[in-house]
């Protein structure tokens, strides 16, 4: 289990993401990104996530979500972010926020890499890791878009679990 920057069991910042094939555990790091993660938090405490696509997903390298429109162009009602980039590498299972070619462009689309990609690093915002169920992110249904998308079924804070 990853617990760089975070405490081992920190439910605040512990987000739970339910695919069909099971749960992914996300650990969050408002150490490398607190304005990110307070983003994060507000929409899935809002329900934003639940039920979106997965719409660009490319083997070996990431799945990609958070967009209500399903293609890659939406975002949520709030403004972008800033971008806040660190030193924290993009190994697999690395959360990173999606944006347009404007750095500070981010909203409510984010990525999971499969694998190490250190060609994104100190370019996208890192703010959370996959500390358990990256195997269900494996298994997502890979395309630019997936011939059927797969959707997050739900996202929800570990301190407020249903």
């Amino acid at each position: 289990m990853v617990t760089t920057g975070a405490t081992a069991d920190d439910p605040s910042n512990t987000v739970i993401m339910e695919l069909k094939t099971g749960k992914v555990t996300i650990r969050l790091r408002p150490d490398l990104a607190p304005k990110h993660v307070e983003r994060v938090k507000m929409l899935v405490n809002e329900g934003f996530y639940n039920g979106l696509k997965f719409h660009r997903v490319i083997p070996g390298f990431m799945a990609q979500t958070g967009d209500p429109q399903g293609t890659g162009g939406g975002g949520s009602k709030y403004p972008s972010l800033k971008a806040e980039f660190s030193g924290q590498a993009f190994e697999r299972g690395t959360l990173g926020a999606a944006r347009t070619g404007d750095p500070d462009s981010a909203n409510s689309q984010f990525f999971i890499t499969f694998a190490h990609a250190p060609h994104l690093n100190g370019q996208y915002t890192v703010f959370g890791q996959v500390v358990d169920g990256m195997q269900h992110v494996d298994q997502i249904a890979k395309g630019e878009p997936p011939p059927r998308p797969d959707v997050i079924v739900k996202m929800y804070m570990a301190n407020g679990a249903p």
